[in-house]
């Protein structure tokens, strides 16, 4: 080996590709979000929650799940709430082990105790609040294990 670290030690995502989708209805985040995500793999798009839980049945169906969803709260047509308990119905329905489940990531401004708690007991990963602090998404991503991050990688 010429010395050069392995890619999982430069902060790419284990096995170099993560599948996420990100479900916003606001433009700046829709794009900040893409930003911090583009290099650790492929990222989807859904503008609501219907179109996050239609996203996330095919990619079940085609046995290829999504590694991580960004699942804004105040949505039209359907709120992330709601598409939080859909997709995690549809995970029980396909079968998926709970450590095997997609991780959510609930990105929002509703920091109140109320949309927390409820975003807990429907089973998301994590609440992060918006505006969007890309090191706090890395930091959860890592800890989480959708992507390595320099000094996680063990050489055994």
């Amino acid at each position: 080996m010429d010395g050069a670290l392995p890619d999982m030690a430069k902060g790419l995502p284990k096995e170099n590709t993560v599948k996420a989708l990100i479900v916003e209805d606001d433009f700046t985040s829709r794009l900040l979000l893409q930003e911090i995500l583009k290099l650790y793999g492929t990222i989807h798009v859904a503008v609501n929650g219907k179109e996050a839980l239609e996203a996330v049945r095919v990619a079940l169906e085609a046995r290829e799940p999504y590694d991580l969803v960004c699942l804004d709260i105040m949505m039209p047509e359907m709120d992330g709430q709601e598409a939080l308990k859909q997709i995690r119905l549809l995970e029980e329905k396909a079968r998926i082990a709970v450590p095997d489940r997609v991780k959510i990531i609930m990105t929002t401004a509703l920091a109140d105790k109320a949309n927390v708690l409820k975003a807990r007991e429907r089973q998301c990963d994590y609440f992060l609040v918006k505006p969007i602090d890309k090191a706090k998404l890395l930091q959860e991503l890592h800890k989480l294990g959708v992507i390595w991050t320099p000094g996680s990688w063990d050489a055994s």
